[in-house]
């Protein structure tokens, strides 16, 4: 990946996290840390992966993402806003009664949303039947879904998985944003599913690891994972909850509270230092 693509890309995420906490402040609720740890991964994908088209989100022959961990809605809204879907004015209207941004995507009120998602699990299986509607229809389009670590205990998503791997759905990629955090604590504290990557390959998957928070790392992920034939792929990222903000990284109680107004001045001074380093870079 060359030096302007890799600064244009660090610009993007630090853009889209500080639409996270300037989202999640104003609505007062949400989701920040799972949010801030895709925030490359997202950026990434609507930069240089995502094959769509701001002014015909439904065009028939775009490629999908499936949010499956709908409560970092956070990020998504930022990249979507970012590339022209809708005005970045509309982030600090984040779950207000009358606004197409609610807490979890909403694909019928949202402009870019694939999948409406919010009960953990259930996303990967509608980007399975995706990827075999996009194989009955000789479409070439490639469905991508986000899954959080926490939620890959849902055994919904292993039936999905074998469904995939059945249906040889080589046109499938997930991520699994690997923090190593949910709601209650650390995964081996609440029900450990180590080790991932073993465990989808036992499902017939084709696994890459990468460093969630590396644009390198994460190209050379997703140019493997399109390379291969016949089978289904997911690629397993390690990354930092509450990423980017340095009072949330790694911080449990961060998955779903919002900002404080002495703790977003101290936030959105941080990310906005790192947008000028990053644009000066």
């Amino acid at each position: 990946m060359d030096s302007s693509l890799k600064k244009q890309l660090a610009v993007d995420a630090a853009k889209i996290r500080l639409a996270i906490i300037e989202g999640t402040f104003h609505a007062k609720s949400g989701h920040p840390g799972g949010s801030l740890s895709i925030t490359e991964t997202v950026a990434y994908l609507y930069r240089c992966a995502l094959k769509v088209d701001p002014k015909n989100p439904h065009w028939a022959d775009r490629d999908r993402l499936v949010l499956s961990k709908g409560h970092t809605a956070p990020a998504l809204y930022g990249a979507l806003s970012l590339h022209g879907f809708f005005p970045e004015s509309e982030i600090a209207r984040l779950r207000k009664p009358d606004s197409f941004l609610q807490g979890h995507p909403d694909m019928q009120k949202t402009p870019g949303v694939d999948m409406s998602t919010g009960s953990l699990g259930q996303g990967v299986s509608a980007a399975a039947g995706m990827a075999l509607a996009g194989k009955l229809d000789n479409k070439d389009y490639h469905v991508y879904a986000i899954l959080g670590d926490g939620e890959i205990e849902e055994g919904q998503v292993w039936e999905a998985a074998m469904f995939a791997s059945a249906k040889g759905l080589d046109n499938l990629t997930l991520f699994i944003d690997n923090n190593n955090l949910q709601i209650d604590g650390c995964l081996e504290e609440v029900n450990s599913p180590y080790p991932i990557k073993e465990k989808f390959e036992a499902f017939g998957f084709t696994v890459f690891e990468a460093d969630g928070h590396d644009f390198d790392s994460i190209d050379q992920a997703v140019t493997a994972a399109r390379a291969v034939s016949g089978k289904p792929t997911a690629i397993v990222l390690k990354t930092v909850k509450g990423h980017g903000v340095s009072f949330m990284e790694n911080q449990v109680g961060w998955h779903g509270k919002a900002t404080n107004a002495e703790e977003y001045e101290v936030a959105m001074a941080e990310l906005k230092a790192a947008l000028k380093a990053c644009e000066e870079a």
